[in-house]
């Protein structure tokens, strides 16, 4: 009972609001912009449901009924020992925070102390059983999300200690082993605790990981695994040294191990090697929704090939990394494309399933052989741990984190809208005055964005304003001056800002095209992209295998998924390439956004499945042709027959949905011309 006290003590302490950072002359770049501390960032609106669903889900109660979790020895337990343990609590930690939810930060605290607890004299820490450096470099940025959320000083502590440890051990990082090529990730807590810290030896620690460990920005500018190579068959499917550096969640990870390393270097040829490594990536292996193909290893960009859900969410911490270092549009474009795409196309919308690896033509979920380069025939079920536990372990960071970078601070001492959606913000600026901005927005859902600022006293400080590529034509208006900023930039005005003051920002949401392999059609309506909603039957299955396994609790369900309706469909467009005849329907955005008819939900309330009767917040309605030669291949949709295609059927009216809120979807689409 003493212990319960204390956990609730400690969880209520608040931090102070977050203060901005200063350019000096450190040895390390201060970068474009700098993330504020756990807590400075909290979910609004339709946001705070997405992350309330989440708490619902399979994040908040999978200690409950997963053994790995259950048992973990990174609470004291015997069981899992690596990396399950701290993948969980990095993204189940700043959930609880940024709900405030005492119930979920309460289990944070568990397994915080043992954490704390465990370390040695020496500096190493974590459970007995583990001799690998790489899980600690997880447990590292647990824990400074937790001092930025509660400022306890021992979290601090035992980061300082662990680099003193690594700074006097000899260099370990083979290329493989999975230490070795994720080496590079114990520097985004090591750069984080410079800046609480600065100690050279910090610096010379993270020079010798980034010497004696795996070459990443040689691989990104001389990136070997290419088209060429998928086609030939030369992208290795092995565990070994090669194949890891064509492992999809490695090469997720690595994209900014180069950028990182920048801010010491201050080389531009790193920063080169990111961009390369970008380029590289959307040319061999693109895919919709921002993401690359790997069904475990890099797979091309066939839009029936998968990417691990693990995948998305370490691809999105990258970009947020990355965007702290470069302050690129484009990167922050493209996390907003993961977030409001990929990630919850992966997942069902009440988040108490997931898949190992999604589609972009997904027609057919169900346990059967796929052209997947190196992954099991249940890969693509939306359940508990299709293929690997890997994802189950590590899915929960990608929205908590995406909200923690939806704002920025500048250099400055101004702040920077980063992603849009609803949320509200509590920080230092000019000064160190307290400033509140309320979010309010139906953001990617509608192109209105409301920013209501509260700063404690009039005050003067800039905010940047970020403009996405596609938003030509917005327009922005604070109190009655009206702005036109350029599309695909960073919006800076700097004036002083009083309390009540408002910033409306419109983007034009113009439906738009995106032509990708065979002159496939992909639709685009502001950052969401558009799926064919494809009428469905769920059914109930049980994963058994080395690896997969179905648990029966609360809402904890496997499914496989039927179409019931036709899916080989070709949309039908203007002759000059538009869609002035495609009718938008807004509906109001419900407890679950990434909802659609039909869907089972669990309601936590009641503890039972219901079919949730409400239609996605953005639906599209469009001519189209059946083509009754696009068959189903191994399980999945054959290959986009090749644009333009000739009209031999009759036209329909189709519908389509968010790709977020489709579990069964085309994505990219043949296309006739209208005659």
């Amino acid at each position: 009972m003493f212990f319960l006290v204390t956990v609730l003590i400690l969880s209520c302490q608040a931090p102070e609001p977050a203060t901005q950072f200063s350019v000096d002359a450190s040895p390390i770049l201060p970068g474009a912009y700098r993330k504020l501390p756990l807590g400075a960032v909290k979910p609004e609106g339709w946001l705070k449901d997405q992350l309330v669903s989440q708490a619902s889900g399979l994040s908040g109660h999978l200690d409950e009924f997963w053994p790995d979790m259950m048992y973990s020895a990174w609470k004291g337990g015997e069981g899992e020992a690596w990396e399950r343990g701290p993948y969980y609590l990095d993204g189940l930690l700043p959930l609880a925070y940024l709900l405030d939810n005492q119930r979920l930060i309460a289990k944070t605290q568990l397994w915080v102390e043992h954490m704390i607890d465990s370390q040695h004299p020496d500096g190493w820490f974590g459970p007995e059983a583990n001799t690998d450096r790489w899980p600690l470099a997880i447990a590292m940025k647990v824990l400074a999300q937790y001092y930025e959320a509660t400022q306890d000083e021992r979290a601090l502590t035992l980061i300082r200690n662990f680099f003193d440890w690594l700074a006097t051990h000899e260099p370990d990082w083979p290329d493989a082993e999975w230490r070795g090529v994720r080496a590079m990730e114990h520097a985004v807590s090591g750069y984080w605790l410079y800046r609480q810290h600065p100690d050279p030896n910090i610096l010379k620690t993270i020079h010798t990981i980034h010497h004696n460990s795996f070459d990443w920005t040689q691989y990104f500018i001389d990136f070997p695994w290419n088209s060429e190579a998928w086609m030939q068959g030369d992208i290795p499917h092995e565990w070994d040294a090669k194949g890891k550096t064509a492992h999809v969640v490695n090469v997720a990870m690595a994209i900014k191990y180069p950028g990182l390393w920048y801010q010491q270097s201050k080389d531009a040829r790193f920063k080169d090697a990111v961009l390369q490594g970008l380029d590289q990536l959307d040319a061999h292996h693109g895919q919709v929704g921002g993401r690359f193909s790997g069904d475990e290893h890099l797979a091309g960009k066939h839009p029936t090939q998968g990417t691990e859900l693990c995948a998305v969410v370490e691809f999105m911490y990258s970009l947020e990394q990355l965007m702290e270092v470069f302050g690129d549009v484009d990167i922050a474009d493209r996390l907003e494309a993961l977030a409001y795409n990929s990630l919850p196309g992966s997942m069902t919308p009440d988040c108490w399933a997931h898949q190992y690896d999604q589609q972009a033509n997904q027609v057919l979920v169900s346990e059967a052989e796929r052209a997947w380069s190196s992954n099991s025939t249940s890969a693509n079920i939306y359940g508990l741990m299709p293929n690997y536990p890997c994802c189950l372990a590590n899915m929960h960071q990608g929205w908590p984190k995406f909200v923690q970078s939806m704002w920025m601070a500048t250099p400055d001492s101004g702040l920077a809208v980063v992603a849009y959606g609803p949320n509200k913000l509590e920080t230092l600026v000019r000064g160190e005055r307290t400033v509140h901005i309320l979010q309010k927005t139906e953001y990617p859902f509608d192109g209105n964005v409301r920013l209501e600022l509260q700063p404690e006293s009039e005050t003067e400080f800039p905010l940047s304003f970020r403009i996405p590529a596609w938003a030509e034509g917005a327009s922005m208006l604070i109190n009655n001056e009206r702005f036109f900023p350029e599309a695909g930039s960073m919006y800076r005005i700097e004036r002083r800002w009083k309390a009540g003051d408002i910033v409306n920002i419109h983007f034009p949401m113009r439906l738009r095209a995106e032509y990708r392999q065979h002159n496939a059609l992909s639709l685009l309506r502001g950052p969401l992209y558009f799926s064919l909603r494809i009428a469905k039957e769920y059914k109930k299955i049980n994963l058994t295998g080395e690896h997969i396994q179905s648990i029966n609790y609360l809402g904890s369900t496997d499914w496989e998924i039927h179409p019931t309706s036709a899916w080989n469909m070709a949309l039908i467009i203007d002759p000059d390439h538009s869609f002035v005849e495609a009718e938008i329907i807004r509906h109001p955005i419900r407890q679950l956004p990434f909802a659609d008819q039909g869907e089972p939900v669990f309601l936590s309330g009641e503890n039972a499945y219901t079919f949730w009767d409400h239609p996605a917040p953005v639906v599209i309605k469009m001519e189209a042709t059946q083509l009754s030669q696009w068959k189903l291949v191994e399980h999945s949709a054959g290959e986009v027959p090749p644009s333009p295609v000739q009209i031999r059927e009759k036209t329909q009216i189709v519908e389509l949905v968010p790709y977020g809120a489709s579990r069964l979807r085309i994505t990219e689409f043949p296309w006739a011309q209208k005659r």
